[in-house]
């Protein structure tokens, strides 16, 4: 069944408009935009992209020490 995004978003637990700037971007499958107003199937899951295993930490710190000519680390 179909619902509004709004009425998903409160379901879930997330905030509205970033429930809706995912829909914008197309990252729920079932996302439609019917006039103003945005529908999605309540049974969508809402998968979170974040990186959360630390693969990451440091990354930005490490990356500024290199030098220009010098070969960089390659993460995996």
């Amino acid at each position: 069944m179909m619902i509004t995004l709004k009425e998903y978003a409160i379901r879930n637990g997330r905030n509205i408009r970033g429930t809706r700037n995912k829909a914008c971007a197309g990252d729920f499958k079932t996302a439609r935009k019917m006039g103003r107003d945005w529908i999605i199937d309540e049974n969508e899951p809402y998968v979170d992209q974040r990186v959360t295993d630390g693969k990451w930490v440091g990354y930005v710190r490490k990356r500024s020490y290199i030098k220009k000519g010098e070969k960089q680390e390659v993460h995996n």
